[in-house]
């Protein structure tokens, strides 16, 4: 089975105890991503933040660490349910919802910033959900986001590599034909009236303590890539 979302059920347990590797993974990739957002971000404190498919609740904390306010969404109640506790754990205000991304639960032009991580690649239907991001964001609000390219060498490192040889996440994580080009993705946004920044690359940059992978800017967008996108 492909792009299969009860994975983050099943590991929901597991999401801060540090014992799944590729939940380690999603972790180390949280400074990368706010060190590309904070590029285009004046500042967070007191901006009204969705982190849209916010799992467990890594780079919602982070943000709610930067003075946001924040609100998670997931699908996975179990992966809502461990984000709650562990914020309730280190004394975050942070409020978490059950709901997806193709019926955002939030008022029109209520949201500052719409955060979404390694997420668009995983939406059954990522025009909705685009239109939903557009809906919940003010006037000159901000989308920001990464996903996986739509190219034979991502679907070797992040399927085959990633998944089949070094088990870095489990199999059945992805499915390659929900990734999406750059191009697409810019298209699609500009459609619907945003003004786009540039894509930039996000990688692999060395390895910590655990021998786990850190991330950081990358040469190239062929594999995964990040970017911004501002409401009229």
């Amino acid at each position: 089975m492909r792009n299969d979302l009860s994975i983050y059920r099943t590991y929901a347990a597991n999401w801060w105890d540090g014992s799944q590797r590729f939940l380690r993974l999603l972790h180390n990739l949280v400074p990368a991503r706010l060190s590309l957002f904070d590029e285009v971000v004046d500042t967070w404190h007191g901006k009204t933040v969705l982190d849209l498919g916010c799992g467990g609740g890594f780079m919602a904390e982070a943000l709610a660490q930067r003075g946001a306010n924040v609100i998670g969404v997931d699908p996975i109640e179990a992966a809502v349910v461990a984000a709650r506790a562990h914020a309730g754990e280190a004394g975050l205000a942070i409020d978490y919802r059950v709901g997806s991304g193709e019926a955002i639960p939030r008022a029109d032009g209520s949201i500052d910033c719409v955060v979404c991580v390694d997420v668009l690649e995983h939406v059954a239907d990522i025009d909705r959900v685009l239109d939903e991001i557009v809906r919940v964001l003010k006037p000159n609000g901000l989308f920001l986001f990464d996903t996986i390219n739509r190219t034979m060498l991502a679907a070797f490192v992040i399927v085959q590599l990633g998944e089949s040889v070094l088990r870095l996440l489990p199999r059945g994580t992805h499915d390659p034909a929900k990734f999406i080009t750059p191009a697409e993705l810019s298209g699609k946004l500009v459609a619907r009236g945003l003004s786009v920044g540039p894509f930039v690359g996000l990688g692999p940059c060395g390895l910590n303590r655990r021998l786990d992978i850190t991330f950081g800017r990358f040469p190239s967008v062929h594999i995964m890539y990040a970017g911004h996108a501002r409401k009229g």
